[in-house]
């Protein structure tokens, strides 16, 4: 399974119109966003997208009713458990990382709010934060693919 991971768009409309050209482009099976889409307007690009979306709320995502009927409900509080088939994956905006990533209860752990890439693997568990889509902090847009069978995370800038 490949799945596309992104966070903390933040409203960059053209970061976002990027993403999911490249996530089509690239024919993902699901795409995880880590929170902080911020107005509900972004999820109109997002409904581009082939594949299904699963979001969490991040800390600046304001108006969350919204946001829920828009994503037509595809959009969980924080934290937010899902199965892959056969793996656990966990997905959050802000979590606890380590505790989670020694529990090793989880084969994907994916969050994002640092706005930093952190793509790594420890014994059975993928950690991603793809940085941030939004570009607004770093001046970079990030956004990354993980095949899930393969254990492998690819960083794309946009």
């Amino acid at each position: 399974m490949r799945i596309g991971v992104i966070s903390d768009t933040h409203d960059n409309l053209n970061a976002i119109n990027k993403a999911v050209k490249f996530f089509n482009s690239e024919q993902v099976d699901l795409v995880l966003h880590a929170g902080d889409f911020v107005s509900p307007f972004t999820l109109m690009m997002l409904k581009e997208l082939s594949c299904k979306l699963i979001g969490v709320f991040g800390n600046n995502d304001g108006d969350k009713l919204m946001l829920k009927k828009m994503s037509e409900g595809s959009i969980y509080n924080s934290p937010h458990t899902i199965n892959l088939g056969d793996k656990r994956a966990i997905i959050s905006h802000e979590l606890p990382l380590e505790a989670l990533i020694q529990s090793q209860y989880y084969d994907l752990i994916v969050f994002g709010h640092t706005h930093q890439v952190d793509s790594r693997v420890v014994d059975k568990t993928i950690i991603i934060n793809p940085g941030e889509c939004g570009g607004w902090l770093s001046g970079n847009s990030t956004v990354a693919i993980c095949n899930l069978d393969e254990k492998k995370t690819q960083v794309v800038t946009l």
